[in-house]
């Protein structure tokens, strides 16, 4: 046999081994040899949130994945486990990896700064998620919940429930370096403060409240002084040893049926049970927010009075077209703004709403957001 007869014979076996073995592959494997690059590079955002031990950023992280999956997209979630440091390494991170649009929820509002100015420098847009980034013009946008009305609703709950004068009420905030704390707190006492005037309620633990619960609005220095006293620093353990340290230092008559401003779901619970133990505690009101499947189920037994639900899936939503705007070089739809201390940011804003044992069902298991499963004692 010539030499060239036997070249073209191998050459022609080579092309029948190479035929049958992509007639063995998968169809999924031929296609990614001849689509375009993986969906998720549509989509060039990374995001960074604050914890995941608390069991609202898990829902966050859950939605974010659901939302992006359904979409077509992919996305890196990183998480600064309460450490500003750990949030800057985390940013960092992911501009190395050429992220177009950053959304970050701040451990540590002011302290977050540092980070986005480092993003805008990488040309990278910045979305302030949740909770707004402070004192720097490194922010495009600020998706969030109508922060203002969740604490009006807590409060307006409350006022609702209160009959006659003299009615005891403990004050709970959220952390002090958490612009929300604030934001939250304004709203409440926006609502609380004409009937602590009036005498349907009396302030029980925060002498700073009563020193200025006859102005109607507070500067921001001024609920820092009141903050400063009843900060939970949004920790289960803290909100605990707080309320059980009040009840301590009050008496029998500052008890009986007590009215109580918890900032969210984890502190509300620990709370609740530190006034639940006391003895000279007949009945407790007191508040929430997030709708957290342990206090869901709180509120079903009687344990927590009520929780402002944010469906998370609306702010991801939002959060989400924000980014994909964005990326198209469009102007997302704001409504409003916040002032973090050097700009007006614009915000997407998303509506939150009361929920309580009567519209648990409603709210929260015909929408969607939880199963039926999920609970017991459901009507």
């Amino acid at each position: 046999m010539s030499q060239k007869r036997v070249l073209f014979s191998l050459v022609a076996i080579l092309v029948i081994a190479a035929t049958l073995l992509a007639a063995c592959q998968p169809a999924a494997t031929q296609q990614a040899a001849t689509q375009p690059a993986a969906s998720g590079e549509k989509l060039a955002v990374g995001i960074v949130l604050p914890t995941k031990d608390e069991p609202r950023w898990i829902q966050d992280e859950t939605r974010f994945k659901e939302a992006l999956s359904a979409a077509g997209y992919q996305v890196e979630i990183l998480f600064s486990q309460g450490s500003s440091a750990k949030e800057k390494e985390n940013v960092k991170a992911l501009l190395t990896k050429g992220i177009k649009v950053l959304i970050i929820c701040p451990q540590d509002g002011t302290a977050a700064a540092a980070a986005v100015e480092e993003a805008r420098k990488a040309g990278v847009k910045v979305i302030s998620y949740d909770r707004l980034i402070r004192d720097t013009d490194a922010v495009d946008y600020y998706v969030t919940f109508d922060s203002i009305a969740v604490g009006a609703q807590q409060a307006q709950y409350l006022v609702d429930n209160a009959t006659g004068k003299g009615n005891p009420l403990y004050l709970y905030a959220g952390a002090a370096s958490d612009n929300n704390a604030f934001i939250f707190f304004e709203g409440a006492w926006g609502v609380l403060q004409p009937k602590i005037a009036d005498g349907t309620f009396v302030i029980k633990n925060s002498s700073e409240a009563v020193a200025l619960q006859d102005k109607p609005k507070l500067t921001r220095d001024e609920m820092a002084r009141i903050i400063g006293q009843v900060t939970t620093n949004w920790d289960f353990n803290t909100a605990k040893n707080l309320a059980e340290a009040n009840l301590t230092a009050t008496t029998a008559a500052d008890k009986g049926t007590v009215y109580i401003l918890a900032p969210n779901d984890g502190t509300a619970r620990a709370i609740a049970d530190a006034f639940a133990a006391d003895k000279d505690v007949t009945k407790y009101y007191v508040t929430g927010q997030d709708a957290e499947k342990a206090s869901v189920q709180y509120i079903l037994d009687g344990k927590q009075s009520m929780t402002v639900f944010k469906d998370v899936r609306t702010l991801v939503k939002d959060a989400i077209s924000a980014a994909v705007a964005l990326l198209e070089g469009k102007a997302p739809a704001a409504k409003g703004s916040y002032n973090n201390g050097k700009i007006d940011v614009p915000a997407i804003q998303s509506p939150v709403v009361t929920v309580d044992k009567n519209n648990v069902k409603e709210a929260l298991i015909d929408s969607g957001y939880y199963s039926a499963s999920d609970f017991t004692g459901l009507q």
